[in-house]
């Protein structure tokens, strides 16, 4: 008996073992083989998975003598007559023509002379396709057509026309048509499929019968049979998906024991009074959620996301004073030394009010700030806690002395590069690892970190905001902490669009304005120099060209990822005191700047950068007390239709959360923070930009199962399934 786990060949071997056309002569695979090849169907069960693009409605039959020319159309009647000729080129050229009492219609078909053998006179066909004219008698063009076993009217079963056709995605050797064959048979030949969810979700959730969502997701009678076995199997996809996600969140949080941070600690207390300013609601709230997260002796693993500017660093800082005062170590890890460096400020600034110091080596660093470093040997009171700066800049026996602090816990915190994950860096107690913008770090680099401690509690945080789907699936073995609430004091950015020489000539003169006001400017570029391939303005040329012919009277500098570390330190140090107007840079200014007296974001074609960086880049203005603007120079150029869209949302809003959930629905989540990478089964029906509800409903069921039955034992065939779905991911879901 034909089974789901049944090989494609055993569903009707004459199909499968048929040999298909290839591209390449003289290569000939058969059917199944074509299938296992080009579409990695080689069972029963991954067939009726391969579910159809799009459908024809080839249901409604139509008389001959009411066709109308262009209109795709489904007609029943009676082969008349059988004709072969050859072409004045010598192709073969058979003509079927059919008469159903109304009129006649023909046929043709070339290079196909054993038609000629496979239609007879009376026999009824179904015919589906366009009708055309030629030379004054009916035609169909592109025909799909139905052998009937009996007369016309007698509901003879069909397949490929006279209903709802599937049109299933198809491969090079292996047509729609064929594939459509096999699952029809298929269906015919399984018994009743078992429902792989549990009866209690499925009469909860009042889904229908699982053996008929398959059926009729192939087959439908109707659209609205065809809607309601969609939105089972959706949810069949969404659960599944939950479920594995549950099933490792429940399994790592039994099988790892972290630390348990003390909660009130003092030191906590004295650092959320001596902030500079005042915390938003938000902050406080995540503040709340991560410490009590801290607390529990199962190791904390948080998503920390928020907009630009929305106090994501405070947040962190003090989970790490948390860790610190708890007698341990923390450690944050940002993506490139303009951010490690941010954050060290920053931390200077935040940690200032309760009498922490900096151990890092200053003259390394190349900075004369006055704070004190491990070369001072000055009898100053014992400091609260103790934080340095691990980059690439951070050389010599600077870094020795780095290195040896964190090794026997003179040093508290640490924010440095992926320099933190090289061998040779070793915490003496690391309780708390902090990773900024993680998906730009790999995640063997990840990982790494996190090997640096004994399960250690950590924060991942993101500045680009993670649509609310994706952090419900993809991301939903972390705890998602969200900051929606900017802070006090931030100014508005304008966003304008520029096309034409006029938008150019008035960007420059804003420019201008800005800067004679006392303020200064950013202008973007995709690339370095004009060698690369992409037709890009580049930044050394656009530098040259603005310092020279546009702004020859202001002071230009010029920044990008090929330049020595004191070069870019240097740059960014002029640009954040004021020495410098207008900074020319690539997106290595994307994250960890901030320069308040910035108001002009100029990027240079800005179609081709993506939503989240674009976000990311403007939120580098209106930080500070005036009005912002973000000028997106849009070189056009061919398919700009998705770019155009990207463009006006930009103008549209300033909401990074909206701005994600837009650029899910533009691009499909297979593209974003590499979902196609992560190993976790693909969504075939559901669509994570269109089905928020859905994934809400499946995901609450699927915590459910495992809040009640960790490790499924009591459902045993719910198991299995969730293997079979998780087959590329299993050491993901039961080892890691």
């Amino acid at each position: 008996m034909l089974s789901p786990s049944s090989p494609i060949f055993e569903i009707d071997a004459k199909i499968a073992g048929r040999r298909m056309g290839g591209r390449n002569k003289g290569v000939r695979p058969t059917a199944a083989e074509a299938l296992e090849d080009g579409l990695q169907i080689a069972y029963v069960r991954q067939l009726l998975h391969h579910y159809p693009r799009r459908y024809i409605d080839r249901s409604a039959v139509a008389t001959i003598g009411d066709l109308k020319v262009g209109q795709e159309s489904t007609v029943i009647a009676t082969v008349k007559k059988v004709t072969s000729r050859q072409t004045r080129q010598r192709r073969a050229m058979v003509t079927v023509t059919l008469y159903d009492g109304t009129g006649y219609l023909d046929l043709t078909f070339f290079n196909q002379p054993w038609t000629a053998n496979t239609y007879k006179e009376g026999q009824e066909l179904a015919v589906s396709g366009v009708v055309n004219m030629y030379r004054g008698r009916l035609q169909v063009q592109n025909q799909e057509v139905e052998l009937l076993g009996g007369a016309a009217g007698t509901g003879a079963e069909t397949v490929h026309t006279g209903r709802i056709t599937p049109i299933h995605p198809a491969t090079d050797g292996v047509s729609t048509r064929t594939i459509r064959d096999l699952v029809w048979r298929a269906l015919e030949q399984l018994p009743e499929l078992a429902d792989p969810l549990p009866p209690e979700v499925v009469g909860e959730e009042e889904l229908s019968s699982f053996d008929a969502a398959v059926r009729a997701i192939h087959f439908p009678e109707t659209e609205a049979h065809r809607a309601a076995a969609e939105e089972r199997l959706k949810f069949d996809e969404l659960f599944m998906l939950e479920l594995g996600v549950a099933f490792r969140k429940r399994r790592v949080e039994a099988a790892t024991l972290g630390v348990a941070h003390e909660r009130d600690a003092e030191l906590v207390s004295r650092f959320m009074s001596s902030l500079p300013f005042e915390a938003t609601g938000a902050q406080l709230r995540a503040v709340e959620e991560i410490s009590g997260a801290m607390t529990s002796p199962c190791p904390m693993n948080v998503l920390l996301q928020g907009d630009v500017g929305s106090g994501k660093t405070m947040v962190a800082l003090c989970a790490a004073v948390t860790a610190v005062a708890s007698g341990h170590q923390a450690a944050i890890m940002a993506p490139t030394e303009v951010l490690a460096g941010q954050h060290g400020r920053s931390v200077a600034a935040l940690l200032d009010g309760i009498g922490a110091r900096d151990l890092t080596d200053t003259a390394a660093l190349g900075r004369d700030d006055g704070q004190a470093s491990l070369l001072d040997d000055s009898d100053s009171d014992e400091p609260t806690m103790t934080y340095a700066v691990l980059a690439a800049s951070v050389a010599g026996k600077g870094r020795e002395r780095v290195l040896a602090g964190l090794a026997d816990g003179t040093v508290d915190l640490v924010v440095g590069t992926h320099a933190l994950v090289q061998e040779g860096v070793a915490f003496k107690d690391l309780s708390l690892v902090v990773i900024d913008e993680q998906h730009r770090f790999g995640v063997h680099q990840r990982m790494a970190l996190k090997s640096k401690g004994s399960d250690p509690d950590v924060l991942i945080m993101t500045a680009t905001p993670i649509p609310r789907t994706l952090a419900l699936t993809y991301y939903g073995d972390l705890d998602v902490v969200v900051l929606d609430e900017m802070p006090k004091g931030r100014q508005p950015i304008e966003t304008r669009v520029l096309r034409t020489t006029a938008d150019r000539s008035n960007a420059y003169e804003l420019i201008r304005d800005e800067v004679s006001a006392g303020r200064q400017a950013f202008v973007v570029c995709a690339a370095i120099d004009e060698g690369n391939k992409a037709d890009v303005k580049a930044a050394e040329k656009e530098a040259e060209h603005l310092a020279t012919e546009v702004f020859p009277d202001l002071r230009v500098d010029l920044l990008h990822g090929r330049m020595k570390s004191a070069d870019k330190d240097r740059v960014m140090e002029e640009f954040r005191t004021g020495a410098c107007d207008v900074l020319i840079a690539t997106t290595v200014v994307e994250v960890g700047v901030d320069v308040p007296n910035a108001t002009v974001m100029l990027v240079e074609n800005a179609e081709r950068f993506g939503l989240a960086q674009l976000h990311q880049l403007r939120g580098r203005i209106g930080r500070g007390a005036h009005t912002s603007f973000c000028l997106l120079s849009d070189h056009g150029g061919p398919n700009n239709e998705i770019a155009a869209a990207r463009l006006a949302a930009m103008v549209r809003t300033t909401d990074g959360f909206e701005l994600a959930d837009e650029d899910l629905r533009l691009r499909g989540e297979g593209t974003l923070f590499d979902v196609k990478q992560s190993g976790l089964p693909d969504l075939k029906l559901a669509r994570l930009a269109e089905d928020m509800v859905l994934v809400k409903r499946a995901r609450a069921r699927a915590f459910a199962v495992i809040d009640g039955d960790a490790a499924l034992i009591d459902h045993p065939d719910l198991l299995t399934e969730l293997q079979a779905r998780f087959e590329r991911s299993v050491d993901w879901l039961f080892h890691s």
